[in-house]
């Protein structure tokens, strides 16, 4: 009882040798298939640079259409679409992501090679004017590189804070190869000489500079103090803002001193002026006018631009850029167009009626003759604006 007959025992072993037949089969099959696949692979166990490794991953995401076929590959590689290495990504609905360039970089393919052109890893080429050039004619914003900018061999450290708002910084700081002055004296000492340079005066310090936007440089109506600005507003609610084309910093430097955090857009028109904004202890953009500007919704509190936001925009793009900036102004927000100027048959029936009809309440507005193009064709605007504390949309 409880015993098997030996014929009964002698039937189990044909189960059991079936069993283990069964599963040798099994793990020769699973091994001889995935033998299979790993030779199919993307060689993987072959060791690869860092670079090719890149380019492969541009290369499988990357998809090339008509119109970027002869664009260079490292563009390709930035702004074609990626997929997301987690797939579909609900918060924008999509499982591909675009590098984000300016719509004219596919128009100037000469140039945009050139620029995107250089070793992985290695140094960028010293091409200062051709990235500005690319900016200007709108291919803004620029795709990103994978090398490591030009900078001086032997830069050193800035000036500390707060003496750093009203020093000229050492020459070491400011790579000079795209400028025709070499050295901050020359560019300190250019507005004794004949020359059309923008902002030519900007970089003496002890000149003009020191008095712009004080009382002592208030004196034909046009010239509106800081100080009377920021009262027309209840203390301590002007705290944050930004200066459009703002030259060398002054603007910024001049509210920093009275405790408001000002962002200084430029150029580096024949001149490292970011460089030198920058060593003010005031933070750079290099963006020009046509640039959404890089804020949210009602966030700032003073936009500020002099001479920059005049009739050298074409009309419809300068209306689009003063809605922008009625856009990232808080309600009760300030924008101080300052000095903006356009000739007279086209202020009445042109510039004048655009400002007038964005959605701004006036609360200084001082018009003038331009007195330095005879004979007196042009006209200046200064004006504080402010966007409605309620119903401002």
């Amino acid at each position: 009882m409880g015993s098997h007959s030996p014929r009964s025992r002698a039937n189990c072993f044909p189960s059991h040798l079936f069993f283990l037949f069964l599963l040798l089969s099994t793990n020769l099959l699973t091994f001889l298939l995935s033998t299979l696949y790993n030779s199919c692979s993307f060689d993987t166990e072959k060791p690869v640079s860092e670079s090719s490794r890149i380019e492969i991953t541009a290369s499988k995401s990357a998809t090339v259409d008509e119109a970027g076929a002869d664009l260079p590959p490292e563009f390709v590689a930035f702004a074609y679409g990626q997929k997301l290495p987690f797939g579909f990504n609900p918060r924008f609905n999509s499982d591909t992501l675009y590098g984000p360039v300016g719509r004219a970089c596919a128009f100037y393919k000469e140039e945009i090679r050139e620029y995107m052109t250089y070793n992985i890893n290695g140094s960028c080429p010293d091409d200062e004017l051709l990235e500005q050039k690319l900016l200007l004619k709108g291919c803004e914003p620029l795709p990103p590189r994978r090398c490591r900018p030009a900078a001086a061999s032997d830069y050193k450290e800035p000036v500390p804070f707060p003496a750093c708002q009203w020093t000229t910084p050492p020459d070491s700081s400011v790579v000079w190869t795209a400028y025709k002055c070499k050295n901050y004296t020359c560019l300190v000492n250019r507005w004794l000489f004949p020359g059309s340079d923008d902002c030519k005066d900007c970089f003496w310090l002890e000149g003009r500079e020191r008095v712009r936007w004080l009382p002592q440089d208030s004196n034909n109506g046009l010239e509106f103090t800081i100080d009377e600005v920021l009262a027309t507003k209840k203390a301590g609610t002007i705290r944050i803002g930004l200066d459009i084309g703002g030259g060398a910093g002054t603007f910024a430097v001049r509210m920093r001193e009275r405790n408001v955090t000002v962002v200084t857009t430029s150029m580096n028109f024949n001149a490292p002026f970011n460089n030198f904004i920058a060593s003010r202890g005031i933070v750079p953009m290099f963006i020009t006018v046509s640039q959404r500007l890089p804020f949210f919704d009602n966030t700032l509190d003073i936009v500020h631009s002099m001479h920059v936001i005049s009739n050298w925009i074409p009309m419809t793009l300068l209306q689009f850029l003063i809605y922008d900036i009625y856009r990232v102004l808080r309600p009760g927000g300030l924008f101080w167009l300052d000095h903006f100027f356009c000739r007279l048959d086209q202020w009445e029936r042109g510039y004048k009626p655009l400002i007038q009809t964005v959605g701004f309440r006036k609360l200084k507005w001082a018009e003038g003759k331009k007195l330095d193009k005879p004979p007196h064709e042009e006209v200046y605007l200064s004006a504080l604006l402010e966007k409605p504390l309620k119903n401002s949309w």
